[in-house]
């Protein structure tokens, strides 16, 4: 199937970067959430390192009549590990909370803190996401998740230099949470990633406990929309079939946000 030809009904981006940002981006919030509309997809998930998305998302969402969801997070930018921002959030609306990314390195996930936001996480049925933390603490935050009895929980790219873990540990990651998979890693001024090595964890894991996403927004690569559209395509390529992507592009972010 060409690219040309691949459609993105119902299908949810549960990872875009857009402006307004820090870092150039391709497209606004509402110019993402227009053309997803446009592809008739069923979301997208709006993303930003330094600052909430939640009011930027309703915003979208009432523009571009398509549910975009914003969250935020957990960087140094809105206090790290902090309840009070991820209260304030879920009060606006947000659905997700990313530990931390860009500031993973440099901030401590201290446990008093960190169990105030799983609470948070339950009581306002929101999404937890592992952001870029190493395998080691993605296992604790699980463990920690699991006893909470969280159900809505996103490994971020596990594939990735910041992440890198094996098909063994995502394997065991998958008890807890769904796999997300970025397109944005196989670009060259990315990871370099080899498409086939996405496909052969899709493989190993099993569709039913992964989902595809962009990442993208970047000025150096295509809107999200045609990325998620070369995505699909570079995965049919690897013998990923129409069935499996469904499930990963439609069913499980569905399953994850609503």
């Amino acid at each position: 199937m060409e690219k040309d030809l691949i459609r993105l009904d119902n299908y949810i981006d549960t990872h875009v970067h857009t402006a307004p940002d820090i870092k150039p981006r391709i497209c606004s919030d509402r110019e993402a959430a227009t053309t997803a509309r446009n592809e008739n997809m069923a979301g997208l998930v709006i993303k930003c390192h330094v600052e909430s998305t939640a009011t930027r998302a309703w915003i979208a969402q009432k523009y571009s009549n398509i549910p975009v969801i914003g969250g935020i997070c957990l960087n140094s930018s809105v206090g790290g590990i902090n309840p009070s921002a991820v209260k304030i959030c879920a009060q606006l609306g947000g659905k997700i909370v990313w530990l931390p990314t860009i500031s993973a390195g440099e901030i401590p996930l201290d446990s008093d803190k960190l169990e105030e936001i799983l609470a948070l996480v339950r009581d306002y049925d929101l999404v937890l996401s592992t952001g870029h933390l190493g395998v080691e603490n993605i296992f604790r935050v699980l463990d920690l998740a699991h006893s909470w009895n969280l159900k809505r929980i996103l490994i971020n790219h596990p594939l990735t230099g910041v992440i890198g873990a094996t098909i063994d540990e995502q394997k065991e990651m998958s008890g807890y949470g769904y796999l997300e998979h970025c397109f944005v890693a196989c670009m060259p001024q990315h990871d370099g990633l080899e498409p086939q090595k996405i496909a052969r964890a899709i493989q190993e894991v099993g569709a039913q406990k992964c989902i595809m996403a962009t990442d993208f927004g970047q000025t150096h690569n295509d809107i999200p929309v045609q990325g998620f559209k070369q995505f699909i395509q570079a995965m049919l390529n690897e013998g990923i079939t129409k069935k499996q992507i469904d499930t990963m592009c439609r069913d499980n972010p569905c399953n994850l946000l609503f």
